[in-house]
């Protein structure tokens, strides 16, 4: 009963927030509002009305923008083939974390939708329909499934030839389940750019596809002598069937809910998505720290994670080389070969802009996609607002902003006192952040790239093994995530190993375990995490 209301109490503060729309019961709320050219700017009341073009502009590139992944994801990866074999329907969709935006489908669609909802919930027939879903993706309506008219006939429509992509609110956008909550999945409502997607089954949408092995550098690789890095106890070969890669990528055990590998390093370290709320506060990116700018984030989002094919241009090549050794040269190679055993030709997809020196932050694999793009990513981004804080208690609130600023419990030592400014930009080191990391010596690397270094049995460090900030010339270590909007959060620290914020701060995780900075008194871990549900970034002591 208390997580239900403190739900409720978040889908209202969220409401608040945003000035969302009234539930779509009421369809004639909805009708003016909805959008049928999803290329086309959309008014909505979820961002504050009236934001500059520029704003407007990145707005559309956060929801929209591909820079010509469709390739990829629909040549290569043939996920949207996977959709309709498999007879993937709305709910089936939702249940995988997917949401829906209202406001991109026509009047008729949203008030079906919203009697059959009304009379039945989740068990109608339309949203049991697997033409549904082709419905719901042909009108750009499934949040993060972009797609193109790439026969160029002026319209939509997959089962025509047009492709299907990826973009960023994928893992970075939810609705305000006006119309559905579904539970530990997505709902259906007005989209909310910005808040992290916590439940989302990244690695499930992606054993959907009908090529899952051209996601081979992101997936856990066995290494020369036969060990892999990772969560599963076998990793994966270029001789690996699709089976055993779908089952490696649709196995939460393996493949945690809520995570997404960002990293091609052969690794399997999947990492919990995080927030694209006012990212002017949150540098540095990537877990590790090892992107300095939003700009460089969303360059190597496109260039390397969303189309992975381009590690086999000259500038990918040199960055695996320069970051694994022979390793990374090997990894270019079985990779190539995975390609061409599963008939992907025409490769990279990309659309690229720029060129710059490979395993340097500005160009991760020395090219670059449209940068006046990303500087309207970046302005839109900066100016959202995270949702507001739970503040129900404010006893609590109090007790636990005592124990925050407190010299003893040492959060001061490395969180703002204010939500309001930027987060510290260095990074902490292991040694601080994880006293039991004893880690193995992988491979020496070229100044100022680190060792290559694992600690065997943890996953909190398996992000910093390949790709960390020794990129930048900084320590290995973590970077500092923003403290809001955590009401929502289920898991905490990046790799997904504490179940719930209480547990984050009690003594019996152990002196040497991730983040060891612990309250002894169980009724102030209780004040403590309500204080830190409270937080926004309106927040300042």
């Amino acid at each position: 009963m208390k997580i239900l209301i403190e739900n409720m109490i978040v889908r209202k503060k969220i409401l608040q927030r945003y000035s969302l729309l009234i539930p779509v019961c009421m369809t004639l709320a909805f009708y003016g509002c909805s959008n049928k050219d999803n290329n086309s700017s959309v008014s909505d009341a979820t961002q504050v009305q009236q934001q500059p073009q520029q704003q407007e502009s990145g707005r559309q590139a956060l929801r929209f923008e591909t820079f010509g992944n469709e390739g990829f994801w629909t040549d290569a990866v043939k996920l949207p083939q996977g959709i309709v074999a498999n007879n993937v329907t709305p709910v089936q969709a939702l249940q995988l974390g997917l949401s829906v935006n209202l406001q991109a489908l026509d009047a008729d669609t949203i008030a079906a939708v919203a009697a059959e909802i009304a009379a039945q919930g989740t068990s109608g027939p339309i949203l049991n329909d697997p033409a549904t879903t082709i419905k719901l993706i042909n009108a750009n309506a499934v949040i993060g499934v972009v797609v193109k008219d790439t026969n160029r006939d002026g319209k939509l429509d997959v089962a025509s030839g047009d492709k299907v992509g990826v973009s960023c609110v994928l893992c970075h956008a939810i609705t305000d389940g006006s119309a559905l909550n579904v539970a530990g999945g997505g709902s259906i409502g007005a989209e909310i750019d910005g808040p992290a997607v916590h439940n989302i089954q990244v690695g499930k949408i992606f054993s959907i596809a009908q090529n899952t092995k051209a996601l081979y550098p992101m997936a856990q690789l066995k290494g020369v002598d036969g060990t892999s890095i990772g969560r599963a106890a076998e990793g994966l070969t270029k001789n690996s069937t699709e089976a055993e890669f779908d089952a490696y990528f649709g196995n939460p055990t393996t493949y945690p809910v809520g995570m997404f590998d960002d990293t091609v390093d052969g690794n399997g370290n999947p990492m919990h998505n995080t927030p694209l709320f006012r990212q002017d506060l949150a540098a540095p990116f990537g877990s590790a720290g090892e992107l300095a700018t939003f700009q460089q984030f969303g360059n190597t989002v496109f260039t390397v994670l969303l189309d992975p094919t381009n590690l086999l241009s000259p500038g990918g090549r040199a960055f695996l080389h320069k970051v694994a050794g022979a390793n990374g040269d090997k990894l270019a190679a079985d990779y190539q070969e995975v390609l061409a055993m599963t008939g992907v030709t025409n490769y990279p997809f990309t659309t690229i802009s720029r060129y710059g020196e490979p395993a340097t932050p500005d160009t991760l694999i020395g090219i670059g996609v449209d940068l006046d793009t990303l500087n309207k990513m970046t302005a839109y981004v900066n100016s959202l607002h995270s949702p507001l804080g739970i503040k129900v208690d404010t006893a609590s609130i109090d007790r636990g902003r005592d124990i925050f600023t407190a010299t003893s419990s040492q959060c001061l030592t490395c969180h703002n006192a204010s939500q309001a400014e930027a987060v510290r930009p260095d990074i902490i080191p292991m040694a601080v952040i994880f006293p039991g990391d004893n880690p193995d010596v992988l491979a020496q690397r070229d100044p100022p790239l680190s060792p290559v270094l694992n600690t065997p049995g943890n996953t909190f460090d398996d992000k910093m093994i390949v790709i960390n900030a020794s990129l930048r010339g900084l320590v290995r270590g973590s970077a500092l995530p923003l403290l809001m909007d955590l009401a929502r959060k289920p898991v905490f620290l990046h790799d997904n190993s504490v179940g719930f914020l209480e547990g984050l701060f009690d003594p019996g995780r152990g002196a040497i375990a991730p983040h060891p900075f612990y309250i002894s008194n169980s009724a102030d871990r209780d004040d403590l995490a309500t204080y830190l549900r409270s937080l926004d970034d309106t927040s300042t002591i």
